[in-house]
């Protein structure tokens, strides 16, 4: 899987899943700075799953028509560690038939995760 973590994405949590051997572009990286819907664009022109913090990429999606296929992580966790989404990144990756492409996944600091297929048309 290829990742592009955005800007409020921790750098530990970065450094877990390169080290798991993930290739994650990161936009604090590459493009600091740039909108939403510029994340959003290049995360469908270069097929990488996002992984944010931020609520708005479920209303880019579902509001306003982007068609991420490889997926977006919404990680809605107020009180964790910096590594922590990725470590439970990593636990769902490692989990037969679990996939995010193609949905709009919301892990929660409960353990509570929810999927939502992102609309194909």
């Amino acid at each position: 899987m290829r990742f592009l973590a955005n800007e409020n994405f921790m750098a530990a949590g970065l450094k877990v899943l390169r080290g798991a051997g993930f290739d994650v572009a990161f936009v604090a990286e590459d493009a600091r700075s740039i909108k939403d819907r510029q994340v959003m664009e290049i995360a469908i022109e270069s097929n990488r799953t996002i992984l944010t913090h931020d609520r708005d990429y479920g209303e880019l999606v579902f509001k306003y028509g982007y068609r991420p296929a490889a997926g977006v992580i919404y990680f809605r966790m107020k009180n964790y560690l910096p590594a922590e989404p990725a470590q439970v990144l990593l636990g769902l990756l490692s989990k037969p038939n679990f996939t995010f492409e193609g949905q709009h996944t919301v892990i929660d600091e409960t353990g509570s995760i929810r999927q939502r297929p992102i609309p194909t048309f």
